[in-house]
């Protein structure tokens, strides 16, 4: 059985998300996505979430390329994750191209191009403007 683990936020699900974890299932049997909890969000990333953790985690169960969902507490649990899962290949998106080949030792380590035109963050900052512009209008 071939492994592949995929980490992530997944705040505001979309398109972007399903495309990678498509492509990151058809690489392998089984795929493990590791969902950064709020903490390690806000501590460690300097970001917040506006769906909780366990909103998130029930999003990627009911996906039907997810096979395992486990949190992402730390930025150091990656080896031990692929060494605890027997991970085969490590996925992560281009725009941490370069960031994990360390764990070239350990498994493959892939880079998908990201899904252009869609991603959280932008997403977030549509939200702020467009609340700005209705507070502004009230």
């Amino acid at each position: 059985m071939k492994t592949v683990i995929t980490y992530g936020t997944f705040d505001l699900f979309h398109v972007g998300h399903v495309n990678l974890l498509k492509r990151a299932k058809e690489l392998g049997d089984r795929l493990i996505v590791a969902v950064s909890t709020d903490e390690f969000n806000l501590q460690e990333k300097g970001k917040t979430t506006i769906v909780p953790y366990e909103h998130r985690v029930k999003v990627l169960e009911s996906c039907r390329y997810v096979d395992m969902v486990i949190p992402e507490e730390g930025w150091a649990q990656k080896e031990h994750d692929i060494q605890k899962y027997a991970v085969d290949v490590f996925v992560m998106g281009d725009d941490w191209l370069g960031k994990f080949d360390e764990l070239k030792s350990l498994c493959e380590v892939v880079y998908f191009p990201r899904t252009q035109n869609i991603s959280s963050s932008e997403i977030k900052n549509a939200l702020s403007v467009l609340a700005y512009i209705n507070k502004e209008l009230t």
